[in-house]
């Protein structure tokens, strides 16, 4: 069965949101990216706290540029080509391919891949085979 294991939200100041969840609940930071994008987990789940969305973006989501809440989950499959079958038989909309499923992994490190999804309301969603950082 496929598992809820992320979510992202987006925000115009991605630390200041961050800091805020950190403080209110004690979750832990797992790392900032250059974007200033931040990632949080609570032991179980990825939580992805991300800058606003624009149009440039093929994931920019159903509430368009520029929204600050809840943008997307992910969901670990365990069979990424399998899932992407499934999808494309009940009309999922591929926002990203699957290119570079195969690249290796450097040992002892987790390597997130995922694939951006959305479904017929235009909610956007991951799936990934490798799962996200901090979840169990």
């Amino acid at each position: 069965m496929a598992r809820i294991k992320h979510i992202a939200l987006t925000t115009e100041d991605p630390g200041k949101v961050a800091e805020f969840y950190k403080a209110a609940f004690g979750w832990k930071e797992i790392r900032r990216s250059p974007s200033g994008a931040v990632f949080l987990t609570d032991g179980a789940i990825n939580l992805a706290i991300l800058n606003w969305k624009t149009e440039k973006d093929a994931d920019v989501g159903a509430h368009g540029p520029n929204y600050s809440g809840i943008h997307h989950f992910g969901v670990e499959v365990d069979d990424l080509g399998l899932a992407s079958e499934k999808l494309d038989a009940a009309s999922g909309q591929r926002l990203t391919q699957k290119a570079g499923i195969e690249a290796p992994m450097t040992p002892g490190h987790h390597r997130n891949f995922e694939m951006k999804w959305a479904g017929p309301d235009g909610v956007v969603f991951d799936i990934s085979h490798t799962g996200w950082d901090g979840t169990s």
